[in-house]
């Protein structure tokens, strides 16, 4: 959880445990993260999972480079597994210190190190900051508040900030819910920042969390070489992405209708 502007209190991070999973709570039932505590560097949600749908659209050989930015720290899960399976240097801006103890004490988040560091930061105002334009290879986006009714972070100069983050070819991911109202809105601000034909979308989960991924400067590779991507991905780091690109769809036009539906080129 990261916000646009401080508020006079932030929920506490709170922590509830069931079938050996740890969950990660800002004072509601709503989950915010959660670790598989016999595997804490595996992707237990599902929606984290497709987080990660960002790997299609790098090269093999460019997966691990760079530096990966996380807004929005949750459970640590993006954090640790980028960190400590994909060995990348990892940036994590969280506002609420709440969230990043309960992290350090209950999620396995490492201390700060050579190829880590935990920010807290409002994440509007870190991704604003000129001094940080080109830094990111990688953007992992996942604003929700206690509330989880929607993205605390949404508007189109945000994601302008965030396709200044990156450096030319890096790539974004956000959360999002697409079975909301406000999906189409929000994909087409980030359709306007980076361009309509580079940002695809996955299929929602069961909960309605659609992930939306972005590609900076380059054109989305065509299948046959996200098919290959997806085979690499799956060998040395075990996720699901031939699902992912099963799922991968082209947004709808500014003035389309309806659910986006239509495969990828």
């Amino acid at each position: 959880m990261a916000r646009a502007a401080r508020s006079p209190t932030l929920a506490p991070a709170t922590i509830s445990e069931s079938d050996g999973v740890r969950y990660l709570h800002l004072g509601t039932p709503w989950v915010q993260g959660a670790m598989r505590l016999r595997s804490p560097n595996a992707l237990e949600l599902e929606y984290v999972q497709r987080m990660m749908a960002w790997m299609l659209l790098r090269p093999a050989a460019d997966l691990a480079r760079g530096r990966a930015v996380q807004l929005g720290l949750g459970a640590a899960s993006i954090t640790r597994f980028c960190h400590g399976t994909m060995r990348m240097r990892v940036t994590a801006v969280e506002l609420n210190p709440t969230v990043i103890a309960a992290c350090r004490l209950w999620f396995r988040l490492p201390d700060d190190g050579p190829r880590l560091e935990v920010v807290e930061s409002d994440a509007g105002a870190y991704v604003a900051d000129a001094a940080h334009a080109g830094s990111a290879g990688v953007l992992c986006v996942d604003l929700y508040d206690h509330e989880a009714a929607g993205p605390v972070l949404d508007s189109a100069a945000f994601y302008r900030d965030c396709h200044r983050l990156l450096a030319e070819g890096g790539v974004m991911s956000v959360n999002l819910f697409g079975r909301d109202a406000s999906f189409e809105r929000s994909a087409q601000r980030i359709a306007a920042a980076f361009g309509q034909a580079r940002v695809r979308c996955l299929r929602p989960t069961r909960e309605g969390n659609t992930i939306v991924v972005a590609l900076k400067g380059a054109d989305v590779p065509a299948r046959e070489t996200l098919a290959e991507r997806a085979q690499n991905i799956e060998s040395r780091f075990k996720l699901p992405a031939a699902k992912w690109l099963r799922m991968l769809r082209v947004l709808p036009a500014p003035d389309a209708a309806g659910e986006p539906d239509s495969p990828s080129a």
